[in-house]
């Protein structure tokens, strides 16, 4: 539910339209607690006429281009976002000033759209494929080669070691003067 009802709004608007008060003195009168916000209904009534009034009940999706587009816009013209929103059929320029945000923190990543919903926690089970003969014949080989690699590193290690305690050893016995 929204703060101001569509009729409220248009008997503010025609107010003002008709010329019963400036911003100041309609929005301490109707109780609207910051001029801006009247600002953009007459700004939204005098561009989309009722409809832009109206709080939107669908969810509109742009693409990635038109984001990009919109943030090329603003950065390269010296117009508002409420300007801009207007002449490109937006009625929400508060949107138009996130895009601008997440592409001068992140860059144009942040206007990709993004997945949807949460993480699913349990991962779906794999499909088991039965194994034909060659791939049975490919895996017995990885097999093979893995506990080749394994025997190998012990080895390594062992000869290391071996090598360490063979130097220590042979290594002459610090002379101590008292």
């Amino acid at each position: 539910m929204s703060k101001y009802s569509y009729e409220f709004k248009k008997k503010v608007v025609m107010d003002y339209i008709n010329g019963k008060g400036g911003y100041k003195s309609l929005c301490k009168e109707n109780g609207i607690p910051n001029q801006t916000i009247l600002r953009d209904w007459i700004s939204a009534y005098k561009e989309f006429g009722n409809k832009g009034l109206m709080r939107s009940r669908e969810k509109k999706n742009y693409s990635f281009e038109f984001k990009m587009h919109v943030v090329e816009l603003y950065l390269t013209t010296e117009v508002s976002y409420r300007e801009l929103a207007l002449s490109l059929g937006i009625n929400n320029p508060p949107m138009i000033a996130k895009w601008v945000t997440d592409y001068r923190a992140v860059g144009p990543d942040a206007l990709r759209p993004k997945r949807k919903g949460r993480k699913p926690k349990v991962s779906k089970p794999k499909k088991i494929i039965p194994n034909t003969g060659k791939e049975k014949a490919e895996s017995e080989y990885l097999k093979q080669l893995e506990d080749e690699n394994l025997r190998l590193r012990i080895e390594n290690a062992y000869l290391k070691e071996l090598r360490r305690l063979r130097l220590e050893e042979e290594k002459p016995p610090k002379n101590r003067q008292e």
